[in-house]
């Protein structure tokens, strides 16, 4: 069988199984992700047996600090991706839900039911936990899913399907349900992108390069996610132990993922005050502060930014810091060189927060708290199966009603067209 074939087979057998998904009851999905959830923590060592091999052809292909802690099964990710399963379990079932209903003149009622996808594809990268997180959303929304994740996790995602396989199989559900491709050769995604009669939608996580690929191939609709390219912004108005912890945290907490603050813009009246503390404490980390002007007026160790890094993605120990003349710059900021993802301002006047929260247009728009709180488990989605810049047709963080549409629903009472 060529690798054609074998990506049009597993696309085929998942379409037909996507037909089991999307009638499974809520008692019926709630049980097999609890249950799922129960065998991620009890087989655990089996779990981080597969993901050392993981680790050491990581280690051997040189991949970064960043890339070798998204690899890797700790017990905490275990515990948590367990955590998230139970969490999406215990959410109402969005399929068949209702979401609008009215009456027109001649007494038909018209309405929108919520309906699954069908067949989700999801591209991945080195990020395990990503393979139940994802597979887990789209049995909830009754959808059935092709996973493809990055051979750098190829043993961790194989024993995670596996779990999942198993646990559909012994409730009597078609295991296909959920499919992992089982090649690594990139030339398998390109066959899968052009099965639109059997995949509905591709959702690529990853590096820009990854996501571009991905869109500039697939004749089937792709969610994407290019880069983060966060702010925070800390107004005039701002409580400076406040801003400073918000800022660090935003950016030296964890500097390698999508929401991590990249940009820090803050308001001249406050630069002098702000600065100086935040800079000691961003560089007593590692931090390299790199400055406009203003910026290195108020701390002379910053190093000059320049027009680049005001578009940069980091994702490592860098920030680029700008003073703004006020709140209208800091927004004018944003929208030429942000990237839809995350912004935040820090900030005790009411009418800044309100006009932050209207004039900027990025996915999650935050006050008072850093940037790294945008992630669909903090927000209560349970986990996400990405987080998408594009506004259709979802925009954010996409938790379980993200992965359904709706359909019309039209009851009545002999009506005809005259």
């Amino acid at each position: 069988m060529s690798l054609q074939e074998e990506v049009l087979q597993i696309a085929s057998v998942t379409h037909e199984a996507a037909r089991e998904a999307a009638i499974l009851s809520m008692k019926v999905k709630e049980k097999i992700l609890v249950e799922v959830a129960g065998k991620l923590r009890a087989h655990r060592a089996y779990l981080q047996e597969e993901n050392r091999k993981d680790l050491e052809i990581g280690r051997a292909k040189g991949l970064s600090a960043a890339m070798m802690d998204r690899l890797t099964l700790s017990d905490k990710v275990i515990d948590q991706t367990a955590a998230g399963l139970e969490e999406i379990a215990a959410f109402p079932d969005p399929v068949g839900e209702v979401v609008r209903m009215w009456t027109r003149p001649n007494g038909m009622r018209v309405g929108r039911m919520r309906i699954p996808l069908g067949v989700v594809g999801i591209i991945y990268e080195s990020r395990p936990n990503v393979t139940a997180d994802a597979a887990a959303l789209c049995i909830k929304a009754g959808n059935a899913v092709i996973l493809r994740g990055g051979s750098e996790a190829a043993n961790s995602s194989r024993a995670i399907v596996n779990l999942f396989k198993e646990t559909l199989g012994e409730n009597g559900i078609n295991r296909d349900v959920v499919n992992l491709l089982p090649t690594m050769e990139r030339e398998a995604i390109l066959h899968m992108l052009k099965l639109e009669e059997l995949i509905d939608l591709i959702i690529p996580r990853g590096g820009e390069d990854l996501i571009r690929f991905v869109a500039e191939n697939s004749r089937i609709p792709v969610i994407k996610h290019y880069k983060g390219v966060c702010h925070m912004y800390v107004d005039k108005d701002a409580d400076v132990e406040m801003a400073v912890k918000l800022a660090f945290n935003a950016k030296a907490q964890r500097p390698g993922v999508c929401n991590a603050m990249e940009t820090l813009l803050v308001h001249k009246l406050i630069a002098e005050k702000f600065l100086p503390v935040a800079a000691e404490k961003f560089q007593s980390a590692g931090v390299e502060l790199r400055g406009c002007e203003g910026s290195r007026a108020v701390v002379p160790s910053m190093k000059p930014a320049t027009e680049d890094d005001w578009y940069a993605e980091y994702l490592d120990l860098i920030l680029a810091v700008k003073v703004v003349e006020d709140i209208d710059q800091a927004i004018s900021h944003i929208a030429k060189y942000g990237s839809l993802h995350t912004e935040s301002i820090v900030s005790q006047n009411y009418a800044a927060t309100q006009k932050f929260l209207k004039e900027v247009n990025s996915s999650s728009v935050i006050v008072n708290a850093s940037t790294r709180m945008s992630d669909g488990y903090v927000y209560g989605l349970g986990a996400e199966i990405g987080i998408s810049t594009t506004k259709i047709h979802s925009f954010g963080p996409m938790g379980v009603e993200d992965l359904t549409t709706t359909k019309f629903i039209v009851l009545g009472d002999g009506q005809i067209r005259e």
